[in-house]
């Protein structure tokens, strides 16, 4: 299906809100825009009978503010809502390790990755070395990111192995949730996702973030 129709039908939400939830969170939020029009992180639409999603960026902030839709037999929106931001990736470090030998252990492709004394942003330097491996850094949510990452991570469950074992790997999940209401939700890993997870070898390690205004 042609998405300009659902971004349109998102877009006008956001200008002219019909949804109480729309008006209460442009009330303490902003969403960001580009040459005036409200910037869209992604489109997402996996089955036109289940609808699409529109994630709007928020100025200053990490998480989103999604816009739901119907698509059949009409485009129109559903509701709208805050949506959190996630990071789900491998995390892997060995002090002892340069980030090649950790590299070297996988066939998968690492993200991002810093040694132990490397200069930081700030003009520190880097206290330990880390490799990261996330497959999925668009706004999605956190199911969909673990089930996506797995997916990746069974393509090399020998090179995973090794970087459990050999450079204490594990998954890391960063969560940034909006505040306005204090109720952040929570998380569900299900039967076969724990049964994954044991497979490979993995922990999961969970990092909160609360952002934002909250709603008036």
């Amino acid at each position: 299906m042609n998405t300009d129709i659902i971004t349109r039908k998102a877009i006008e939400e956001i200008q002219n809100p019909a949804f109480g939830v729309t008006q209460q969170f442009l009330e303490v939020h902003n969403i960001k825009l580009r040459d005036g029009v409200p910037v869209i992180n992604r489109v997402y639409l996996e089955d036109e009978a289940l609808g699409s999603v529109v994630y709007f960026e928020v100025e200053g902030e990490r998480f989103y503010f999604a816009v739901y839709l119907d698509v059949e037999p009409e485009v129109r929106v559903r509701h709208t809502n805050t949506a959190d931001s996630f990071h789900v990736y491998l995390s892997a470090g060995f002090n002892e390790l340069h980030s090649d030998e950790i590299i070297a252990m996988t066939s998968l492709k690492a993200t991002r990755y810093w040694n132990k004394g490397d200069k930081t942003t700030t003009g520190g330097k880097k206290t330990f070395t880390k490799v990261m491996f996330e497959p999925n850094r668009e706004a999605d949510d956190f199911n969909d990111k673990l089930r996506k990452l797995l997916d990746y991570l069974e393509q090399d469950v020998t090179g995973v192995k090794r970087l459990v074992t050999e450079a204490n790997g594990y998954i890391q999940v960063a969560a940034k949730f909006h505040n306005g209401n204090t109720m952040l939700g929570g998380f569900y890993l299900d039967t076969n996702t724990m049964q994954r997870l044991t497979a490979l070898g993995l922990g999961v390690d969970f990092d909160l973030y609360a952002e934002g205004n909250f709603f008036r």
